[in-house]
């Protein structure tokens, strides 16, 4: 018995040691995010020694709803298109049968997150600017100067954010393809299934929690989105983000600032427990909790 009681002190304190940085970074992050709370409830110059409601009242005016309104609408579209667009990427990286083409397009799909956003950011500036290497192209075409107009505006942003995100949508989309069994396709190609019902019928609905990821670490990522909207936006876009970064900034207003942060977080919160309650199961699912 004392055998087996060191054994088992020292595998906790194995285990203590080795989550101790873990646990010291997200006691860190969850100290931030209540100091951001009594904030969002204090003064201007007064943050901790008063409590109103008047940021989270002065967030009611029309400029800043425009902006909540512009962020979700940036964050859901982008990751409805990143989630359609990731998802043929996802079945030719599973599909093809060269392992050399798979590695290379994964490499091609994780050099996003291997750049900083800010490189990134100036490379579509040198290719949406007015100048820039679609619009010469363009130029050369047609004779017309500067026909597109992508840059400093919506189209630019959300360009922007569909690239950026896009290994964040490939990912789990890989990893719930991989899961299925090519038999389910084979078995529906002998009875006479056409190719577009495989995948709406089957593959779709079987790697539905894959979809259902990364879209959600898409909406996540690009609600909270910062240089993006703000290199490609320019003065134009303005998102939560920015207008954060203003009011803790620039105007030192740390409670409008910090009021804006907790809607933030809300938003993001509560897509989470919108996609607990209403999506459906997966097929795989379904079968696993009958057995």
């Amino acid at each position: 018995m004392t055998g087996k009681a060191s054994g088992a002190s020292r595998t906790v304190l194995l285990w203590s040691a080795l989550l101790s940085p873990t646990f010291l970074l997200l006691s860190t992050l969850l100290i931030c995010s209540l100091f951001v709370l009594r904030m969002s409830f204090g003064e201007r110059n007064a943050e901790f020694s008063t409590w109103t409601l008047s940021s989270y009242m002065a967030l009611a005016d029309h400029y800043f709803i425009r902006i909540v309104a512009n962020t979700i609408l940036y964050a859901f579209g982008s990751a409805i298109l990143t989630t359609i667009l990731a998802f043929p990427v996802a079945l030719y990286i599973v599909r093809t049968p060269s392992q050399f083409r798979r590695r290379l397009a994964l490499v091609f799909i994780m050099l996003p997150m291997l750049l900083s956003l800010l490189v990134q950011s100036y490379g579509w500036i040198a290719v949406l600017g007015p100048d820039g290497l679609l619009n010469r192209a363009m130029q050369q075409l047609t004779g017309k100067e500067r026909v597109f107009s992508l840059l400093f505006n919506e189209t630019g942003v959300m360009l922007g954010l569909i690239q950026t995100s896009l290994p964040l949508a490939v990912l789990p989309q890989i990893s719930s393809l991989r899961q299925i069994s090519r038999q389910h396709e084979e078995a529906a190609s002998v009875l006479g299934a056409p190719r577009w019902k495989v995948y709406t019928k089957i593959i779709v609905p079987l790697m539905w929690p894959g979809i259902a990821a990364g879209s959600l670490l898409v909406f996540g990522f690009n609600a909270g989105a910062f240089v993006v909207p703000l290199i490609l936006g320019g003065l134009k876009v303005t998102t939560v983000a920015l207008a954060i970064s203003d009011q803790m900034g620039t105007l030192l207003n740390w409670p409008l600032g910090s009021a804006l942060s907790v809607l933030l977080i809300c938003i993001t919160v509560t897509m989470q427990i919108v996609y607990r309650a209403w999506a459906p199961k997966s097929p795989l699912d379904t079968s696993q909790h009958g057995n």
